[in-house]
């Protein structure tokens, strides 16, 4: 009997080995697999823009083109402008602002930038600016309630509660519109310098306008009326033309330590002290009063 030797075992393959593939092709030999591409269409959906894109991207286009052609066109210009609401304000004042945008498209008419122009102006205090597709630019202004005169040696002037000095009274129609307003005669030598769209002081134009509000009666006199001054010297005057006298009350608004609470007891401190002089004395016989220390008033009787 003869043997026959066994052919050796397959050696065990390791865990994780790969078992190589065959190919369709003769020969025996294993060829691996190539993989499926990436469709084309899938590979340039992501660079080429969708439709909705392209449509939107020159719908813009074109707003911005019809923009630009009905800024830059020779249609919707600005050919006429007016205004309304001034008394005060000069006409050519508001000419010169509105004046400018005429021959514009009205779609580039700056409306803000205009009013801030005119609000600019010493007598307005607010203003409204509109602009029409039919080319008309339009203002309407709120002027400034006339509070005091500031008469100075310059010339004389109307001024707000705010002490903005915003247009002039020298002439008939200033004189009917101011009529009954206090009036304060500026003596001092800065005053010649008053003008126009100055601003004066607002503590000093708000204590000018409390000795404005003074009764006669408060000082204990007969007076009907009086006058308000102010100069370098004695600072606020008050007089008075019938009976005829003269108190100094000196300098407010000023010192800046000193705040409307302490100026406007100092001020009644005042008032007490002439009342209490007046009491003791006819004013009729007094000429000069200072007391612009109220506890040291000193008065000159009429010669």
């Amino acid at each position: 009997m003869k043997l026959k030797q066994q052919p050796p075992l397959p050696k065990a393959r390791k865990a994780g080995a790969r078992t190589p593939r065959r190919g369709a092709g003769g020969g025996g030999r294993g060829r691996q697999a190539r993989r499926p591409g990436v469709p084309m269409r899938r590979r340039f959906s992501g660079r080429l823009p969708s439709i909705r894109r392209a449509v939107a991207v020159l719908g813009a286009a074109a707003a911005v083109a019809l923009l630009v052609w009905l800024v830059e066109g020779p249609w919707l210009r600005v050919g006429q402008v007016a205004w309304a609401g001034e008394h005060y304000t000069p006409a050519d004042d508001l000419a010169t602002v509105l004046e400018s945008q005429r021959g514009m498209s009205v779609l580039a008419v700056d409306t803000d930038a205009l009013q801030a122009r005119i609000e600019r102006l010493p007598s307005v205090a607010e203003a409204d600016v509109g602009v029409s597709l039919s080319g008309r630019v339009e203002a309407r202004v709120t002027e400034r309630e006339p509070a005091f005169v500031w008469r100075t040696a310059s010339g004389s002037f109307i001024g707000a509660a705010d002490g903005t000095i915003f247009a002039g009274g020298t002439d008939d129609d200033a004189a009917s519109d101011t009529a009954g307003l206090p009036v304060i005669d500026d003596e001092r030598f800065v005053a010649r310098l008053v003008t126009v769209g100055d601003v004066i002081p607002a503590q000093i134009v708000r204590i000018a306008l409390r000795i404005a509000d003074l009764d006669p009666a408060r000082l204990g006199s007969a007076a009907t009326a009086l006058a308000i001054t102010i100069d370098d010297e004695y600072g606020f005057r008050l007089a008075s033309a019938e009976p005829e006298w003269e108190i100094a009350l000196g300098v407010y608004g000023l010192d800046p330590d000193e705040t409307d609470a302490q100026a406007d007891a100092r001020l009644e401190r005042q008032v007490t002290a002439v009342r209490t002089l007046f009491a003791e004395r006819p004013e009729t016989g007094i000429g000069w009063v200072d007391v612009r220390n109220p506890g040291k008033v000193y008065f000159r009787a009429k010669g």
